[in-house]
């Protein structure tokens, strides 16, 4: 597992993940083919948030709902690519997740994967921005998700995918 990826504090003394390397487009149904393949070597790890010290676990239908979920397909252009991205610091975002908001399960077919409910927590990264004349990093955008975990009938939680990512407003990350 080839990673250039950190975890940074930034000068709000918040920290997020710096992801060094634009691996992924985001465009084509075939790269999201790609990266439901990248994301398999995660299947069977886990990882612990430092906030709370649960251990998330990382299962096998993870990579499939990462890449194939309704939300997914509905994103484009610069979102698209900073989730396909996003997918090189998964053990990091998980290690930097904070503010847990638990909601009960609400919808009869995640009656067993979900039973004990659903958690999500916030998590920041950053992606460079290249300078298409010379193609040196410019400078770094910063993006916020919701890390979405769900608690099975087994009673582990499972990374079950990130929604709701959009680009921070606030000033970039200058390289």
């Amino acid at each position: 597992m080839d990673r250039n990826v950190n975890i940074i504090t930034d000068l709000d003394e918040k920290q997020l993940v710096l992801i060094k390397d634009i691996r992924f487009k985001g465009k084509h149904r075939e790269e999201w083919k790609e990266i439901e393949q990248y994301l398999k070597q995660y299947v069977g790890n886990f990882y612990e948030i430092a906030e709370t010290l649960d251990k998330i676990f990382i299962s096998s239908d993870f990579p499939d709902e990462y890449a194939n979920s309704e939300n997914r397909i509905k994103l484009k252009g610069p979102v698209a690519k900073a989730k396909a991205n996003a997918s090189q610091g998964i053990a990091e975002l998980v290690q930097i997740a904070k503010n847990e908001q638990y909601s009960e399960n609400r919808k009869k077919r995640h009656q067993k994967d979900a039973k004990y409910g659903w958690y999500r927590y916030d998590v920041r990264f950053a992606l460079p921005v290249y300078n298409d004349k010379c193609n040196k990093i410019e400078r770094y955008n910063i993006y916020f998700a919701n890390m979405l975990v769900r608690h099975a009938d087994d009673g582990k939680k499972y990374l079950y995918d990130f929604l709701g990512i959009k680009k921070e407003t606030s000033s970039p990350l200058e390289s």
